[in-house]
């Protein structure tokens, strides 16, 4: 049974510490955070110990990290952890510079490492089969896709100041996912964006609406709209148009149920967030990673994957700036 670590005890940690503990085929360790008062609530909560980055990698009895910590941290953090044999799965971004990345992922390759980065959406059961669906060839080649992704409530402009703004730390799934339904990368990419929601984003030189299209070889689209509102809940939808139809995915709300009077008809709302939209992707997830740690042969967001979407993100900085579209 594989013995894990986790590295940040904070929301995305205790969601990995929950999903690791629900697990019935690993462990939850040790639990590494630089505050520690969340780290040792975290590791009571899930009966592990707090400790150290440095005796974790020296732990031969640890298997495997998953790196939920800082975005400063992580190409550090997943060096260290190919340096010392253990899986690694990372949250995205591996890191906000191209360049630190290629230095990361030269790392991995020296030590033949195991690297997943945490591109959730892929592990989403209607994600999922929406790309079966498409590698099936039920609609046939896909022409054009559509992805919107807005969030409930913006966050906090202290994230924004670190994360490296909304085609980075948000825009980045759909990136990500685009190129993951069209089965290849892009050649060109085109931004706008504006705020609209929370004049303090701007005035930290972000943007909380935008609109990014992608060009393919050989014509097809896509497009990707992000708002940091939706007052309805999150807003979590897909549509890829091809040759022979259209494949859709609809968002998750609260219930099933509808009610049908001389009014109207009307439905509930999408669940409100991503821990709620994607619980049991995360799991997924997981399962995923420990099937990679024993060795077998499974489609997983890689270290390549994760370097490709902030390269679009960047791509889509670069072209909301200069307002003309970047050829890749």
């Amino acid at each position: 049974m594989p013995n894990i670590a986790l590295f940040g005890a904070g929301r995305i940690g205790n969601v990995h510490a929950a999903t690791i503990a629900n697990h019935p085929d690993c462990t939850l360790s040790a639990v590494v955070d630089v505050y520690a008062p969340a780290a040792e609530k975290l590791a009571e909560t899930y009966g592990s110990k707090v400790t150290t980055s440095e005796e974790v990698f020296a732990d031969s009895s640890i298997d495997g990290i998953i790196i939920g910590s800082a975005t400063n941290t992580h190409a550090d953090l997943i060096e260290a952890g190919a340096r010392a044999g253990k899986a690694i799965f990372c949250e995205k971004p591996i890191d906000l510079d191209v360049k630190r990345v290629d230095e990361c992922l030269s790392v991995v390759d020296e030590h033949n490492a195991k690297l997943m980065v945490g591109f959730n959406r892929r592990f989403d059961k209607n994600f999922s089969l929406l790309k079966d669906r498409l590698v099936a060839g039920e609609i046939g080649k896909a022409e054009l896709i559509t992805i919107i992704s807005r969030d409930p409530e913006p966050p906090p402009v202290s994230y924004i100041e670190v994360s490296g703004g909304l085609f980075r730390d948000m825009m980045i799934h759909d990136l990500d996912i685009a190129c993951w339904l069209m089965n290849e990368d892009p050649v060109a990419i085109s931004a706008s964006g504006s705020c609209l929601v929370d004049d303090a984003i701007g005035q930290a030189g972000d943007v909380d609406t935008a609109i990014v299209t992608l060009e393919f070889a050989k014509g097809e689209l896509a497009v990707i709209t992000n708002s940091r509102r939706a007052s309805y809940g999150y807003d979590q939808r897909v549509e890829v148009h091809g040759e022979k139809g259209m494949l859709e995915l609809k968002n998750v709300l609260e219930s099933t149920v509808t009610s049908s009077t001389a009014a109207g008809t009307n439905q509930e709302k999408p669940v409100f967030f991503f821990l709620e939209r994607y619980a049991e992707a995360y799991a997924s997830e997981l399962r995923s990673f420990v099937a990679m740690m024993q060795n077998k042969d499974i489609d997983i967001p890689t270290g390549i994957d994760g370097k490709r979407a902030l390269v679009l993100a960047d791509a889509a900085v670069a072209s909301l700036k200069s307002g003309k579209k970047e050829q890749l």
